[in-house]
This record gives C-alpha cells, sequence and structure tokens, in this order.
C-alpha cells in the first residue's frame, strides 16, 4: 500500500509544483510591469513638466515685443525703410537676448513687416504666412500656437502669436522656439520619450529616426489639414510608416525587445508624450521566479515525501499511543475553544456594560443641553418682552434710548431664532425620508448662516419661482447641504469687492432645482471635477479638510438627487441640487 501510494504521489506533486510555480511567475510578471508602469509615468510626469517650462518661459516675448517704440513704428509707418531696419535689430537684439530661436513681425494679411534674422538668406521679411495656425488663431482670438517645419528656413519650431492693435492696425508678433535641444538631452541620456502633435506625427524623440513618422496610420481630414497649413514643409510624413499598428497599443518591439508603452496628454495643444520601459527584467523575474518557486516546490514535495514515510512506520508501531494522543489533542482544543469562547462572551459583556455607560452619559448630556437652551431661552424672551413693555409704557421719550433698546430688541430675537434653528439642526434623523418643503428648508438654512453673512456685509438673495415644490428627503440633513453650500460661497466672496450670493428655486417637469450662486473667483476648470473627492480642498492648508462638498454629494445622493458645479455666468460658482418632486404635493410659496 505504501509503494502504491509513492508511485501515485510524484505525479500529483510535479503537476501541483508546476501550477504554483506558474502562478508565482505571472504574479511576479503582474508586479514588475505594474512597477515598470510606475516609474515610465513618474518619467513623463517629469518630462511634462520640463516641457511645459520650456515652452512658458518665452511666452512673454510677443507681447513685450510689441510693447517696443521701435516695434510699434514700424507698423505705424511700414513704408519706411529705416524704421524698419531699427525694428529689425531690436528684434534681433531681444531673440539674442532671451534665448528665442526667431522672433518677428507680421501685419494683418500675414506678411513679415520685421524679423530677427533679417540678415541671413533665409530671411523671414516679406515672407507670408497666413496659411499658418497661430498667425489665424492670434487674428481671430488674440493668440495662437502652433508646431511646424520652417517653409522659409527648413527648421522646426515651437511658434507662439500675439496680436495687438497699433495706429489702428492689427499687428501680430512671433516668437519661434527650438526644442531640439531638449530632444537632445533625451538622446544623450538614451530616454525613449517621444511627443507626438495633434495630428499623430512624431516631433520629437530620444529615438532620431522616429521623427517626423506617424504614431498610428493618418485619416484623410488629418492628411488635409497637414498638407493645408504646410506643417511638415516638403517632409513626406503622410508617406512614412506608422510606428504602432493601433491606437490604444500597450506594448511595442524595437532593437529587438518588447517595451511596456505609456502615454501621457499634454494641455493646450493636443500634444502626446509617450514613454516605453523595456520588459525584459521583467520577463527574466518572472521567469527566475517561477523557477525557483518549482525546485523549493519539488524539494519541499521530497522532504515531504521522506518525512511521510517515516511517520507511516512509526504510525504502524504506535497506533495505539498515536491514538490516544489524537484523543487529548481533540479534548484540549475543545477545552482551548471553550475557554475563548468564554473570553469572547466576557469581552462582549464589558463593551455592552461600557456602551450602555456611554449612551447614559450622551442621555444626561443632551437633557443637560435641552435644559441650557432651556435656560437661556427663557430670560432671552423675558427681556425681549420687558424692553417691549418698556417701550409701550411711553416713558422712554428719548430718540437714541429708544433706537438704542429696539436695536437690544433685535439682538435678542436674532438670538431666540438661532437657538430655535440649532434646537432643530442639531437633532437626529432616522434617515427615513419624508415630504419636505424645499422653500422652508431654504429659509431655514438662510437663518443660519445670517450672522455669517452680515460679517461678509453680504444680503443673500432668494428668487423662488412658481409654487414651492416637496419632495423625498431629510429635512435636518437637507438643511446641512444648504448650509454647507452657503459656507463656502461666503468664503469665496469674503474678499471680492462686491461680493454677492443668492439662491435660486426653480420647479418644471416633475423636478427642482435649487442653485446658490456667488460672485467669488470660481473653481478652476482643471479642478472642477475634483472638488467632490473626500480631503480635496481649494482652501488654503488648514483651512478646510476637503469633506463638506463629499459629504454633502453623499446626502444629495441618497434623496435620489443629484449634486452639480459649474461655472457662473460673469464668474464665480454655481451649485445646483436637483431632486424629483412628489407628484400631485405642492405647498404656498412663503
Amino acid at each position: 500500500m505504501i509503494a502504491r501510494r509513492h508511485r501515485a504521489f510524484w505525479p500529483c506533486l510535479v503537476l501541483a509544483a508546476v501550477l504554483v510555480a506558474g502562478g508565482a511567475g505571472l504574479a511576479a510578471w503582474q508586479v514588475a510591469k505594474a512597477g515598470l508602469a510606475e516609474r515610465v509615468d513618474r518619467a513623463l510626469v517629469l518630462t511634462a513638466r520640463t516641457l511645459e517650462a520650456e515652452i512658458e518661459r518665452y511666452s512673454y516675448l510677443p507681447l513685450v515685443a510689441l510693447e517696443d517704440p521701435r516695434i510699434r513704428a514700424a507698423v505705424t509707418y511700414p513704408q519706411s525703410a529705416e524704421r524698419i531696419a531699427t525694428a529689425n535689430r531690436a528684434l534681433e537684439v531681444a531673440a539674442r537676448q532671451s534665448g528665442a530661436d526667431e522672433l518677428y513681425l507680421l501685419d494683418e494679411t500675414g506678411t513679415a513687416l520685421a524679423s530677427s534674422n533679417w540678415r541671413d538668406d533665409t530671411s523671414f521679411v516679406g515672407e507670408n504666412y497666413a496659411f499658418r495656425p497661430y498667425f489665424t488663431d492670434a487674428m481671430a482670438g488674440g493668440s495662437g500656437r502652433f508646431y511646424a517645419v520652417g517653409v522659409t528656413t527648413g527648421e522646426p519650431g515651437y511658434f507662439m502669436a500675439t496680436r495687438a492693435t497699433v495706429a489702428g492696425r492689427p499687428v501680430v508678433a512671433v516668437v519661434k522656439i527650438d526644442l531640439r535641444p531638449l530632444q537632445k538631452t533625451w538622446v544623450d541620456a538614451g530616454e525613449m520619450l517621444t511627443v507626438a502633435d495633434g495630428f499623430g506625427v512624431i516631433i520629437l524623440s530620444g529615438q532620431p529616426r522616429w521623427v517626423y513618422r506617424p504614431l498610428v496610420s493618418l485619416d484623410e481630414t488629418a492628411r488635409a489639414a497637414i498638407a493645408a497649413h504646410r506643417v511638415f514643409a516638403a517632409i513626406p510624413v503622410a508617406d512614412r510608416a506608422p510606428l504602432l499598428s493601433e491606437a490604444g497599443q500597450a506594448v511595442m518591439t524595437t532593437g529587438g525587445e518588447d517595451r511596456l508603452l505609456r502615454r501621457q496628454a499634454l494641455p493646450g495643444d493636443g500634444w502626446v508624450l509617450l514613454g516605453s520601459g523595456s520588459l525584459v527584467p521583467a520577463l527574466r523575474l518572472a521567469w527566475g521566479t517561477a523557477a525557483a518557486v518549482l525546485i523549493s516546490a519539488l524539494a519541499l514535495g521530497a522532504l515531504a515525501q521522506t518525512w511521510w514515510q517515516r511517520r507511516q512506520l512509526v504510525d504502524m508501531r504506535l497506533r495505539q499511543g498515536a491514538l490516544l494522543e489524537a484523543r487529548v489533542a481533540e479534548r484540549t482544543q475543545a477545552l482551548a475553544r471553550e475557554i475563548e469562547e468564554r473570553q469572547r462572551t466576557e469581552d462582549d459583556l464589558r463593551a455592552t456594560q461600557d456602551a450602555l455607560v456611554h449612551s447614559e452619559k450622551m442621555a444626561a448630556l443632551g437633557r443637560m443641553s435641552a435644559a441650557i437652551v432651556h435656560e437661556i431661552s427663557q430670560p432671552l424672551a423675558a427681556m425681549e418682552a420687558t424692553l417691549a413693555a418698556t417701550l409701550l409704557s411711553g416713558k422712554v421719550t428719548d430718540d437714541f434710548a429708544v433706537s438704542r433698546i429696539e436695536k437690544a430688541r433685535s439682538h435678542i430675537r436674532r438670538m431666540l431664532r438661532t437657538i430655535r434653528h440649532l434646537k432643530s439642526f442639531s437633532r437626529k434623523e432616522d434617515g427615513e425620508r419624508r415630504p419636505v418643503a424645499v422653500d422652508t428648508v431654504v429659509r431655514s438654512a438662510l437663518e443660519l448662516v445670517g450672522p455669517r453673512a452680515g460679517d461678509c456685509g453680504v444680503t443673500i438673495g432668494f428668487a423662488p419661482q412658481g409654487p414651492g415644490p416637496v419632495i423625498l428627503a431629510g429635512e435636518v440633513r437637507l438643511e446641512q447641504v444648504l448650509v454647507n453650500l452657503l459656507m463656502n460661497a461666503l468664503d469665496a466672496v469674503a474678499d471680492r469687492p462686491a461680493p454677492a450670493v443668492r439662491v435660486e428655486r426653480r420647479a418644471s417637469g416633475g423636478s427642482v432645482q435649487v442653485a446658490v450662486v456667488d460672485n467669488g473667483p470660481g473653481i478652476p476648470s482643471s479642478l472642477m471635477a475634483r472638488v467632490t473627492e473626500p480631503f480635496f480642498s481649494t482652501k488654503q492648508t488648514g483651512e478646510s479638510l476637503g469633506l463638506g462638498l463629499s459629504i454633502s454629494r453623499t446626502i444629495v445622493e441618497e434623496f435620489g438627487g443629484r449634486l452639480a458645479l459649474s461655472e457662473a455666468p460673469g464668474g464665480g460658482t454655481r451649485a445646483v441640487l436637483t431632486f424629483d418632486t412628489m407628484a400631485g404635493e405642492r405647498v404656498a410659496a412663503e
């Protein structure tokens, strides 16, 4: 019997070892590939920032050049050879001192009036560049950017243009930046970095042989645009073989090795930054891990087989003793489980007792808080009644004293309203949705934030339209959401010269929208999608935990609604709550 078991053991062991080794190798492959992707992504982030900084450090130059009186004189008197020559020299000095490749001036037709390379055989002066997108964009919108190969010089560059009006004539100043030094650093460092423009054509690469090749096959629209704008001059990029076989390709083969391909979109120009890392080390790690696990599994199997055989021989001689030991062990385990169960029961009992004590403390605290609020409310009400009786008695005739008493009564009534709302605002809801009048909740929230609005010098307007709708929600939690949105709006307009916050309510088509609108600085479009994430805040460090909007969105979604943030007309932020109204339920507008 032992021999038969021995013969059946090894095939099973080998199969199990191969499966375990395969799983370990696959896991090592995935971990190594993920680590490689993370390293490449970090390199892409740093490269993107470097490329952006290299471009942006010249963005000021066209605008500064248009402020130079020598250049403005050339625009005013384009027929004056002397003024044109002076402008040429000024542009030449500006380009040389700033490190820009070229700096030149275009009239409203796109013809170069003056240029920093006026001395060269490839001078831009007199050439027309109206076909370039940077010129048409600048004429239409005030600024333009475009990467292209120069049709005059044959040298590539990044063009940034700015439009201004001089002597009643539109004029465009253009700076050309040479990005090839950045590419040279990639080549010298052996970096597999590549930049493709908006047409999908490679314009910079750590592999120079890839430059001016399309990433994937160009469609007819891209081919037509490249030809129309003469983007790459006489270079036949459309006829060259694409680098990749498909747009979403994740692995590419170059130099005889497979490489993991990662991408990062560059904002502004529609460029794409690509980086890659060799998968050979990851593959070696996977095979090495699989081999090590296979050898270890076989060795452990052999040791287990030896131990098992020896154990079988001992069991044949000492079976009775083993049975007795097994029974003792079972009883010991049963006792251990019983002891553990008793300890767990005692721990649960102590925890329950602690929870009861804590509940009693919280209940006592709640009763004490209610008593304090009651004790404060009664004297305040008595004070207000006393002051009212004093005025009604007619014994106070001095106008100043009357105004001070009225002001004191106003403050007391404000304190009483605040206490009433705080009592309602602080009570706990059971989470069940009930019919809630939207306008009533809005007005309660406005009263709660009234003191904060007064400190900011803001009168919050409320503009409901039509009869007040009813929704299914929790009144207190909906009030908490509105208070949070109003407090955010007040924080946003705190330092504005003319702060304004308003609440709008519209009901139509079976739904109601409540909008909180401010004229603050607004939320950058790049951060709009992240402001409702937990712990994300646009406020200064320490001012906010970044949980208010996240919690508010969760509460609104529990009520079947939506919270949306957008830019307000004229600037600022517009926060909109949308809910379905109850069919056939309406309350009269207050």
